[in-house]
């Protein structure tokens, strides 16, 4: 069966996911969209460039929406991250003006040429446009997923791995909520090779589990501050996600996906397969943990709402 997969946005992350796709032969056939036709053409190129030297081969396509109508995954990767640059706040939402009109604008496309598989998006404010690209392509809400806070959750399994000196995939747990400034990490669900975090961390004076939870929110902007831009680490969790997607693999991963009890997408795990979200699932959370998911879900919430009504009167 040949896997076709889709990436909208050649940027910074897009070309990056797209490179680590080819060489990790994740997809046979690659389709690429993006406005910049200089530079997707150019990336195209240089992927072409490289076809000779890889284990696997890929079929590379370029600016054909129609290709996208058989995909089994589509990439949402539009962005506009230097709009950041002057953000003290370092908040996702200043992107929105941009990519919001993307999402009702490819959404469309999308819906056009009956795309029917499964949409994993990138693009911030990650959980507010996952949603706006469900409302605009119409696909059901379990098609429908956003990166969320895999990276976030992978960053706290680097912090928590570097302080307790064990490799990060020794970590388990979440960081839930928004992809942004109200995630935080739910302590509750962290086990360091099998023991609970908040058990280790009252027999070390150097463990201040607040502390680490703002170098996990915060190790984002650390990247950004040096290049003015993230891809490494986002593209890692897309290609998580696009692969558990094509294989079908039932993989628990914390995505953006609908919660009904929010009304909303928000960051929480969920069990990823060929058709999308296959099972949510449901923590056993503290009851602060409770209402820092639910404070955090209620401001990704009101911002849809806001956004979408100005999209439907334009």
């Amino acid at each position: 069966m040949t896997r076709k997969v889709g990436v909208i946005g050649s940027g910074n992350v897009g070309s990056t996911l797209a490179n680590n796709m080819l060489v990790a032969g994740t997809a046979d056939t690659l389709v690429l969209i993006d406005t910049n036709e200089l530079k997707l053409n150019s990336d195209a190129t240089d992927f072409e460039d490289a076809a000779a030297n890889l284990p696997t081969h890929t079929t590379v396509v370029r600016n054909d929406y129609e290709a996208l109508a058989d995909a089994d995954v589509v990439v949402i990767a539009v962005g506009s991250i230097g709009v950041q640059n002057d953000d003290a706040k370092h908040d996702r939402f200043v992107e929105l003006k941009v990519t919001s009109k993307a999402a009702k604008e490819v959404g469309t496309k999308l819906k056009e040429v009956g795309f029917h598989g499964v949409l994993v998006s990138i693009s911030n404010p990650c959980d507010v446009i996952a949603a706006l690209f469900q409302k605009y392509t119409g696909l059901p809400k379990t098609q429908v997923i956003g990166t969320g806070t895999l990276l976030d959750t992978s960053r706290m399994k680097k912090v928590v791995g570097q302080k307790f000196d064990v490799d990060p995939r020794s970590v388990s747990g979440y960081n839930l909520g928004e992809h942004g400034n109200s995630q935080f990490s739910a302590w509750s669900q962290v086990r360091v090779m099998g023991h609970p975090v908040t058990e280790l961390a009252k027999d070390r004076d150097d463990v201040d589990l607040d502390q680490l939870a703002e170098d996990v929110r915060a190790g984002g902007y650390v990247v950004f501050h040096g290049k003015k831009h993230t891809n490494f680490g986002i593209a890692a969790a897309a290609l998580r996600l696009v692969t558990a997607v094509l294989n079908d693999a039932h993989t628990e991963l914390p995505v953006s996906n609908f919660r009904e009890e929010y009304g909303t997408y928000v960051g929480y795990p969920a069990i990823i397969g060929r058709q999308g979200l296959v099972r949510q699932l449901q923590l056993d959370l503290t009851n602060e943990e409770k209402d820092k998911l639910a404070a955090s879900a209620k401001y990704i919430k009101d911002r849809f709402d806001d956004v979408a009504a100005k999209l439907d009167n334009e």
